[in-house]
């Protein structure tokens, strides 16, 4: 790679994280245009990492869940190329089941955990049973430090939201664990 794309590449995620500093600090209508500006560039065939990172927040900047679970979804598709090595999975088309990068595994988590939440929001609780069970699964890669916690905290209280939810009876195990 060029010094020059990597510069490139860089300036890409310096203003996502641009955007990303807008939504945290309240003003997710500026963050949802950055991002959606930043998208347009980089586009659905764009690297899979700026994708997977972009989405992944845009999901957090949107104010209808329908449109939350669609980006979490994007965010996913995206993660999952990256382990199709380089050029993000664009080969035959067909994507053989395989294990994510190391690097990537840390992603997992907090994208399943998010898309369990936006499951739940939209009443599918089993689909958001689904995706919190590959979260939990998924943990172990997660260092033990602030963001590692937090991920696993979070897990923990979406778990006991969802056995709370009305007509969930009895706690039932989650698929994984059956």
């Amino acid at each position: 790679m060029t010094e020059q794309q990597e510069a490139s590449e860089d300036a890409v995620m310096t203003r996502i994280g641009q955007a990303v500093i807008l939504l945290h600090a309240g003003d997710r209508e500026e963050a949802r245009n950055r991002l959606g500006d930043i998208w347009q560039e980089i586009g659905e065939e764009g690297d899979s990492l700026h994708r997977c990172t972009l989405a992944h927040y845009m999901a957090d900047a949107q104010d209808d869940p329908a449109d939350e679970l669609a980006w979490d979804l994007r965010a996913l598709t995206a993660a999952d190329a990256l382990g199709d090595g380089p050029g993000g999975g664009r080969g035959n088309g067909r994507r053989a089941q395989r294990e994510p990068l190391p690097a990537m595994r840390v992603f997992y988590p907090s994208l399943h955990l998010s898309l369990a939440a936006d499951y739940l929001k939209l009443q599918r609780p089993e689909a958001a049973r689904v995706h919190l069970a590959r979260a939990r699964a998924a943990a172990g890669a997660l260092s033990d430090d602030g963001y590692g916690n937090g991920v696993r905290a979070a897990i923990a209280r979406l778990e006991r939201r969802l056995a709370a939810e009305p007509g969930a009876g009895r706690p039932r195990p989650f698929p994984e664990q059956s």
